[in-house]
């Protein structure tokens, strides 16, 4: 079942941004209908945190607060498409659903004009489902999450709509920078990693690029930026509510930029880590370096894009592994491995409620096109 699991997880955290951009000359189409907005998403109350399932207690603060932002895009034929971005670990598929239809009812969305991102961050709320068997929440815990699972939806909405209500006509243009601090985890032990980056003998594949997008009004006027980059946001493990080295950078980028709305998109970093870690200072450090990337590339000569938007959508019934029959379950269900355990308690009621456990996750795959030279894939 561990392929369901990472199915879940992939749909909300993955994002692959792949250009290629010729310089243009300005034309009309290059003028685009752009609005942002955002909104605090950080708990109203101490509650459990998602990403480290070794935590032993709920959140005792805030290190600075997390965000719900979104930007809104329409193009010169009134093509509209929504992309939000959260400072979260993840959300799950049911909670995802909720949100996009709510939001395809009130603006005659399609789905696949609608992204949901999430900056992985390991210091934030758990919400709904997402990371489920990692947790032993007792009923009250468990209120708190379903609370705030409805608070967050509200949010979105309230975000989409401001950023309905501030648009105003635009230019996009692209650029990519550069941040070395994400390193492959699946090939260097965290201990050597000072020493091997010292010299330069870290191994493993990584892509350290980072892509960027600057919103201008008419009279040239930053209004937001869109960044991204492959790395878990995985500094902190403390329990106070935060956005990471992702929230730092965002924080670094507003506060050079007054007026200015920050997104950042987590790009295919699975395997990477922002190395070392586990200080506040590190996080400071590794979203500074992130800020200052970003800013060497709006500064810089960037491509304007130009063209329609256009988008795309498509569950795949993705086959699961041998699944786990009712006695394997039971079975699991004794294991002194926790995890285990809460993964069995949690297939048990699924068969007792539907008679079978489900043999393919319908995996989503989104596409967008900004004009002719920017694609973003979204798994």
């Amino acid at each position: 079942m561990n392929r369901r699991i990472a199915a879940i997880c992939c749909f909300v955290l993955v994002l692959v941004v792949t250009l290629n951009v010729n310089s243009q000359a300005v034309q009309p189409e290059t003028v685009w209908t752009v609005g942002v907005a955002r909104q605090s998403i950080t708990p109203r109350q101490p509650m459990w945190m998602s990403g480290y399932a070794s935590r032993t207690k709920p959140a005792e603060g805030t290190l600075h607060d997390i965000w719900a932002k979104a930007l809104v895009l329409e193009d010169s034929h009134g093509h509209q498409h929504v992309l939000v971005s959260l400072d979260l670990v993840g959300i799950g598929r049911e909670l995802s659903q909720q949100i996009c239809k709510t939001l395809q009812n009130a603006y005659s969305l399609k789905r696949s004009q609608i992204a949901i991102c999430t900056s992985h961050t390991h210091t934030g709320p758990i919400v709904g489902n997402n990371l489920g068997s990692m947790y032993f929440l007792d009923i009250p815990n468990q209120t708190l999450v379903n609370e705030y699972s409805t608070f967050l939806v509200s949010k979105v909405n309230q975000v989409v709509a401001e950023a309905m209500k501030s648009k105003e006509a635009a230019t996009i243009c692209y650029g990519v920078g550069h941040a070395d601090f994400a390193v492959n985890r699946r090939n260097n032990r965290e201990a050597d990693v000072p020493q091997l980056r010292n010299a330069r003998e870290l191994k493993g594949p990584v892509d350290h690029s980072v892509p960027v997008l600057a919103i201008r009004n008419v009279s040239g006027e930053l209004k937001s930026v869109v960044f991204g980059y492959a790395c878990h946001a995985t500094v902190l493990s403390l329990n106070q509510w935060s956005g990471d080295w992702p929230g730092f950078a965002q924080i670094e980028i507003e506060k050079h930029y007054p007026d200015v709305v920050a997104l950042f998109i987590a790009g295919c970093g699975a395997d990477q880590n922002p190395l070392p870690r586990r200080t506040v200072e590190l996080a400071e450090a590794y979203g500074q370096q992130m800020a200052a990337a970003v800013q060497a590339v709006v500064s810089s000569d960037m491509n304007t894009i130009t063209g329609q938007l256009k988008s795309a959508y498509q569950e795949i019934d993705l086959p699961l592994a041998a699944l786990p029959t009712e006695e394997d379950l039971n079975n699991d269900l004794k294991s002194s491995n926790k995890y285990i355990a809460s993964r069995a308690a949690q297939l048990l009621q699924k068969l007792s409620e539907n008679g079978k456990l489900e043999s393919t996750y319908p995996y989503p795959i989104q596409a967008w096109a900004l004009g002719a030279s920017a694609q973003l894939v979204l798994l």
